[in-house]
């Protein structure tokens, strides 16, 4: 954290769900204290998990994230996921069966909670992540809304280049925001290894060698020039640096052109261990 402070990074995309929001909150309050900036200098992203999906949980949820970062206000909070869990403090919540247990979404009535968050000033902007279209539509379409979604968090890279998506968040004013942008870990349990390694893409790696860059920066300067926003996550403070080399650069039309016809319009982060809950999001085209 603090090496990615040093070098400029100043969005950092965080959630309850990874643990570490008391880590985080401590690492930016140094750097406030010895002056290297300020509060408004950061942009933080929090998650509502999907154990405080019902309205009466949501300003809990926000409130135990500001306790822990020690901040008075969040800059985006989304909700994570639109799959409700059973409501609690258990993570992953399963029956004596190790079964998921879940809980009847009302994304409308989650939305209208958020909405409250935001009137009250604890949170800047409201978004969401995994939504399809049809999801997003629930929130478009919701009589009163007040707020629309600033984002959608979703998966995005060269291999998965959510175009459909994409034209439709970009068609309502929606910021699409790319995990996984430099592809992800091999971890079976949740990822669908058939796709090979994004990074050790000929393409991708030709066109880097070309800048002196390396297949990473090639990988998300290509979506900084599609307007999409890239949330890349590392533990290496080298990589951590490479990652924010991106701008001295620019991909031409036809090198961006190339890279797009890398999309296999398949996701790394399929979540089939969720695939049978009403709300799973990825059965849907888009």
């Amino acid at each position: 954290m603090n090496v990615a402070i040093d070098v400029g990074y100043r969005h950092f995309d965080g959630a309850l769900l990874y643990s570490n929001e008391d880590q985080v909150g401590k690492a930016i309050q140094e750097k406030i204290a010895d002056g290297t900036l300020r509060r408004e200098d950061i942009y933080y992203c929090g998650k509502l998990w999907s154990t405080y999906h019902p309205p009466e949980m949501v300003r809990r949820a926000i409130e135990k994230s500001l306790k822990l970062l020690k901040f008075d206000y969040i800059d985006l909070y989304i909700i994570e996921m639109p799959l409700a869990f059973k409501p609690g403090d258990v993570i992953y919540p399963k029956d004596e069966d190790g079964k998921f247990l879940y809980h009847p979404s009302d994304l409308c009535a989650t939305w209208e909670a958020l909405e409250v968050c935001k009137d009250a000033g604890l949170v800047k902007s409201i978004g969401v992540s995994n939504f399809n279209r049809r999801q997003l539509e629930q929130i478009l379409n919701k009589p009163g809304l007040k707020y629309k979604p600033a984002v959608n968090q979703v998966e995005c890279h060269p291999y998965f280049i959510q175009l459909k998506l994409k034209e439709f968040c970009d068609s309502h004013g929606i910021v699409i925001v790319g995990y996984s942008p430099l592809g992800t870990c091999r971890d079976s349990t949740w990822v669908n290894t058939k796709i090979p390694a994004l990074l050790d893409d000929p393409v991708l790696n030709a066109v880097a060698a070309k800048y002196k860059k390396t297949s990473a920066q090639v990988a998300l300067r290509y979506q900084v020039q599609r307007n999409i926003v890239v949330i890349p996550k590392s533990f290496t403070p080298e990589r951590i640096k490479q990652n924010f080399e991106i701008f001295d650069f620019s991909l031409t039309d036809e090198e961006m052109k190339m890279i797009s016809a890398l999309n296999r319009n398949e996701r790394y982060v399929e979540l089939l261990m969720w695939s049978d809950h009403p709300e799973y999001p990825f059965n849907d085209e888009y």
